[in-house]
């Protein structure tokens, strides 16, 4: 991916749609969702809350010098924040997501997204942070409020390459330790790992009292199984491949594609996580405003 430009990342287009929309966060009161999103930027709180350690993007002036006198690393103070909302972006950068069949891949897909909820977060003076992942973390940019930020995001995005294996529940339970303050956690991924397993590590951040958005990107030829004939089928994690008739073997494919992306439909229903099937045949602008205004929708209503 890092022969994108930042213009194919988020188009002109895309940001003309985008600055019509808005991520609402639906804050958790007494185990209700409220439907309300905090206010605009009126600062942050001077009152101490603790130490982690400098990730690139985080502020300087935040640096605390005696820590690092003491012990030559430097550690970041936090403190607690009156109003920004944070929106945490883990994207799938396993080798499953590196598939495409049409202009761009699932990967490709997905930072487009990320990319589109890091400027509508920024753009609302909300932070934005991203995280990549495979089997395990690889990459964590806190969230931050500047527009240099969203800079860095993009950045990191276009540079962003599927490598590795699929163990979403252990990355994301890496993820959710990481994650203490409450936000927006926006999962971007093909969700191809074992529903259950995914659906107890997303539990982690509910648990935490975040907000959590999954979005399941998959291919048109993975919806569709647009195949005829005698086909090979490699594995882009494990290399194994599978010589099959597609004609025969497209219906019982499908059948359970259905059910494994029923599986998490339910899975999140029941957890209180919003979820998406997202088709990457589907322009990303489109799909994203589309999912937001149904997102608002479904908000005002609650």
């Amino acid at each position: 991916m890092n022969n994108q430009s930042s213009a194919v990342l988020l188009s002109p287009e895309a940001v003309a749609k985008l600055d019509t929309m808005e991520l609402r966060a639906r804050t958790i009161v007494e185990g209700h969702f409220s439907g309300q999103h905090r206010s605009p930027y009126k600062g942050a709180s001077v009152e101490f809350a603790d130490h982690r350690e400098y990730s690139p993007g985080d502020e300087l002036r935040h640096l605390d010098w005696k820590v690092y006198g003491r012990s030559d690393r430097f550690f970041i103070k936090e403190f607690d924040a009156e109003t920004n909302l944070n929106v945490h972006l883990l994207l799938d950068a396993s080798a499953s997501m590196a598939y495409g069949s049409g202009a761009v891949t699932k990967l490709q897909y997905a930072a487009c997204l990320a990319a589109g909820l890091a400027y509508l977060a920024i753009k609302q003076r909300d932070a934005a942070g991203l995280m990549v992942f495979d089997h395990e973390v690889r990459e964590h940019l806190m969230p931050a409020t500047k527009r240099s930020h969203l800079a860095l995001i993009f950045e990191r995005l276009q540079a962003v390459e599927p490598r590795a294996e699929t163990d979403l529940s252990s990355a994301l339970q890496v993820a959710a330790q990481r994650l203490k303050r409450r936000g927006i956690v926006v999962l971007l991924s093909d969700l191809l790992d074992e529903p259950a397993r995914v659906l107890r590590a997303l539990s982690h951040f509910r648990h935490r009292g975040h907000d959590v958005i999954v979005l399941h990107v998959l291919d048109d030829d993975e919806l569709r199984f647009n195949f005829r004939g005698p086909v090979r089928f490699r594995d882009l994690e494990t290399g194994q491949r599978l010589l099959t008739e597609a004609t025969l073997v497209r219906e019982q494919y499908l059948g359970a594609l259905q059910s494994f992306a029923a599986e998490y439909r339910r899975g999140c229903r029941e957890r209180h996580l919003d979820y998406a099937l997202v088709d990457t045949s589907v322009p990303y602008d489109r799909a994203l405003t589309a999912y937001l205004a149904k997102r608002e929708s479904l908000t005002r209503k609650s």
